[in-house]
């Protein structure tokens, strides 16, 4: 990708998982030792979700950043929440659509853009398992016609 942005790590059982509906660029408060980790790809972003807490703050919950290994003593918890960096109205909006049945807010991308980690979140709706299932045949089909388009030299 061009215009500063390198992508650390992708969410890719999110969009299988849920069906996204909006998406979002939120800063990331980390500290140095998780920055150290982060830029060397050492993070997952996999069971990882976002609520609003009491404060009206913006939580990043259950994402594994790794212990940088010459922090020593000075280094961060792996599965501590991290607190997402947005305008308090866009925290109250998203907030408000998320206590909706079936909607929850899902990290999809954690990048630096600029030397600055931004996380992409998307507001998605559960996928049922038939649901599911139909994105796996599409994708399927997808491939075959692909092969297809390929060995025609199309």
């Amino acid at each position: 990708m061009g215009d500063g942005i390198k992508t650390v790590e992708r969410n890719k059982k999110a969009r299988f998982n849920y069906n996204i509906e909006e998406t979002l660029e939120a800063g990331l408060v980390l500290k140095g030792s998780e920055v150290k980790s982060v830029r060397e790809g050492k993070v997952s972003l996999d069971g990882s979700y976002c609520s609003v807490d009491r404060y009206g703050e913006m939580l990043l919950h259950d994402a594994y950043i790794k212990p940088y290994e010459q922090a020593s003593h000075f280094n961060h918890e792996p599965r501590r929440n991290r607190k997402l960096l947005l305008k308090s109205s866009q925290i109250e909006k998203w907030g408000d659509k998320a206590e909706q049945e079936g909607y929850t807010i899902v990290p999809l991308e954690l990048y630096f853009r600029d030397g600055w980690a931004k996380l992409k979140i998307g507001l998605g709706k559960g996928k049922k398992q038939h649901d599911k299932r139909q994105s796996i045949k599409d994708r399927e089909s997808q491939r075959r016609l692909d092969e297809v388009k390929k060995s025609y030299n199309i």
